[in-house]
């Protein structure tokens, strides 16, 4: 280890490391821009100015190594003023549009600006104009007027999609980000190129003029788009959940994540899920309370049939895996327990990045409580007991994110052929809707946003998680469904209302909460 002084504190650091680093591990501010810590050193912004003893000239500290003794400084009069007008230079052609920027809240240039900025301004040259709302591709959209050229973007089309659409075009203040002649920016991890953006240049087309990020709270937990488990932060406020973004672990997923994984919110949110359970018999279907189906479905069915068969798939917490399959044996005596399997992945199945063919976040979950249990699993034998007519009912823990589930309306035909049948599922989906069966029951589950857990990703890493908030209250975990089935649990109660969400306020309350939203964060507004 070196031994080096950053602003009169000594820190020890390992060999090779830049100044920026160390003081970015120590949690020093220091201005910045082009410096990522998963991206090349570009050295471009030239705000990173430190003053180092010994030398008689600032040096930039994303591209100057530590060595021993260093004693390093941005705290002087010295590098104060020049990082000052590093961003002044840097507001010369950026357009004064911050009220409806869509970085607004969230914006680099604003947060170094307040800390590091020349309030006296002595630019007052004409701007240059150039192309804005500019369509990259697909996901994002480009104002090149509010670009400061930092080339985070480029470098990261360069060195981590390894897709090269994206380059720095003309010269001196005409310059600005495109694609290359013949490109989109159409690729599995464009919108990273949108987080790492320290403006407003780079916008998501599905997120923009949606909200207003001082109206969004946040809260890590995992992604459940595949068998990576990536950490992610998921944004949301009393109407639901409105964009998903990659947290740091080095483990995992580094500072990525892939452009599906950002889909996962719409699947938790009110208007994909069931709010209502429903009793389909004949050509009656009865819509009622989800616990009210669950132990109906325990009277009416379970409580006579001689043999169930459970069907799981791996979208579910470890929790209620180990919960859920001991309630099953316990209460039945059965080992007719099978793996909806709808993405056995294999070796080609990963593009050398992050996304994996397995697109369940908690397979290797399941596999481990099945283990656990000693039930062997296999989907010809379930195929052979239905066709044989040797079950009376199947009780389905169905997909939360069923987007990659191409079997659905397969497995469907399959189940429906028994005279019974239990589906638990928290994502709407047409095809239960419109099922045609003589005792069909849905009960609605919570979303991974709505609880806690454990999901083991494809390496057997286990990543416990917490729970976001809650939307729905009247549905169930898996484990509290389970225990309503198949024991007619009456003590069990949905989880209490403790927040009012819009979507299901009434009407008269709804200028309430809508007014309430707009101020509610006033009383936390900090200090300029």
């Amino acid at each position: 280890m070196l031994k080096c002084t950053i602003n009169g504190k000594e820190v020890e650091v390992k060999p090779g490391t830049t100044i920026i680093e160390a003081m970015s591990s120590e949690g020093q501010k220091i201005a910045h821009y082009c410096w990522h810590p998963g991206l090349s050193v570009a050295g471009v912004c030239r705000l990173c100015m430190v003053e180092i003893e010994g030398n008689p000239r600032l040096q930039i500290a994303c591209n100057t190594v530590v060595t021993e003794g260093m004693k390093i400084n941005n705290t002087s009069e010295k590098v104060k003023e020049a990082a000052k007008w590093g961003l002044d230079f840097h507001l010369i052609n950026h357009p004064l549009d911050c009220p409806i920027c869509d970085q607004a809240g969230e914006c680099g240039l604003q947060d170094q600006y307040m800390e590091f900025g020349k309030y006296t301004p002595e630019m007052a040259e004409p701007k240059q104009k150039k192309n804005k709302v500019v369509d990259l591709g697909p996901e994002v959209v480009l104002d090149s007027e509010r670009c400061i050229l930092c080339s985070r973007c480029v470098r990261f089309t360069d060195e981590v999609s390894k897709t090269h659409e994206l380059g720095i075009f003309n010269r001196g203040d005409r310059s600005e980000i495109g694609t290359h002649e013949g490109k989109i920016l159409d690729n599995n991890y464009s919108l990273n190129t949108v987080d790492i953006c320290p403006v407003g240049a780079l916008t998501s087309k599905d997120f923009r003029f949606r909200q207003r990020v001082w109206y969004l709270k946040n809260q890590n937990t995992i992604c459940n788009g595949c068998s990576t488990g990536c950490n992610v932060n998921v944004y949301f406020n009393k109407e639901g959940f409105f964009r998903v973004k990659p947290t740091y672990n080095p483990q995992v997923n580094s500072y990525w994540m892939c452009d599906e994984g950002r889909e996962i919110y719409k699947f938790a949110n009110t208007e994909y899920r069931w709010d209502k359970g429903f009793i389909k018999q004949k050509e009656t279907v009865t819509y009622d309370e989800p616990g009210m189906v669950a132990v109906k479905a325990h009277k009416e069915i379970l409580s006579k049939a001689k043999k169930v068969a459970f069907i799981l798939t791996g979208q579910y917490t470890l929790e209620e895996y180990q919960s859920s399959l001991q309630v099953f044996k316990t209460v039945t005596g059965s080992s007719f327990i099978y793996h909806w399997n709808s993405h056995p992945e294999t070796g080609s199945d990963f593009d050398g990045l992050l996304i994996r063919g397995d697109k369940n976040p908690n397979t290797r979950g399941l596999l481990q409580a099945l283990s656990e249990n000693n039930i062997q699993t296999n989907w010809k034998d379930l195929e052979n007991l239905i066709q044989s007519k040797e079950i009376d009912c199947v009780v389905v823990a169905g997909p939360e994110n069923y987007k990659h589930y191409a079997d659905f309306e397969k497995v469907l035909s399959l189940v429906t052929q028994v005279p019974s049948v239990i589906w638990m599922q928290s994502t709407r989906h047409s095809l239960l809707e419109k099922v045609n069966h003589g005792n069909f029951y849905l009960v609605p589950m919570k979303s991974f946003t709505e609880k806690s857990g454990t999901f083991v990703n494809h390496s057997g890493l286990a990543q416990k998680f917490k729970a976001v908030t809650t939307l729905l209250h009247q549905t169930f975990t898996l484990d509290q469904g389970v225990s309503l089935v198949f024991s007619g649990a009456h003590g069990l109660v949905p989880q209490t209302k403790s927040e009012v969400f819009v979507e299901t306020a009434r009407p008269k309350d709804r200028v309430m909460l809508e007014t309430r939203k707009k101020n509610e964060f006033t009383f936390n507004r900090g200090r300029l």
